[in-house]
């Protein structure tokens, strides 16, 4: 997960909520022991990480397409061999 806090300096933010869903974020919090603030903090971290790891999933995706992977018997081959020879 991200972590801002060390690096960079708090600043407060308004943000509107509903009844249901303050009490849900209360209860959430409540639940893992931290404030509400520390609750959307790692909401919003979660959430960039997820929007950052689905472009870079996007990017990969559209690479092969422009450039498809190719069978090569000879490197499937040594790809085998090495893994064989590993401990595990």
């Amino acid at each position: 997960m991200i972590c801002y806090d060390i690096v960079m300096a708090r600043t407060a933010t308004l943000v509107q909520l509903n009844q249901d869903l303050l009490a849900a974020l209360d209860q959430r919090a409540a639940e893992k022991g931290v404030s509400r603030s520390q609750l959307i903090r790692e909401a919003i971290e979660a959430y960039l990480a997820d929007a950052l790891n689905a472009a870079i999933d996007r990017e990969i995706v559209e690479a092969y397409r422009r450039q498809p992977q190719v069978d090569d018997p000879a490197w499937e081959a040594a790809l085998r061999e090495s893994i064989s020879a590993e401990p595990w």
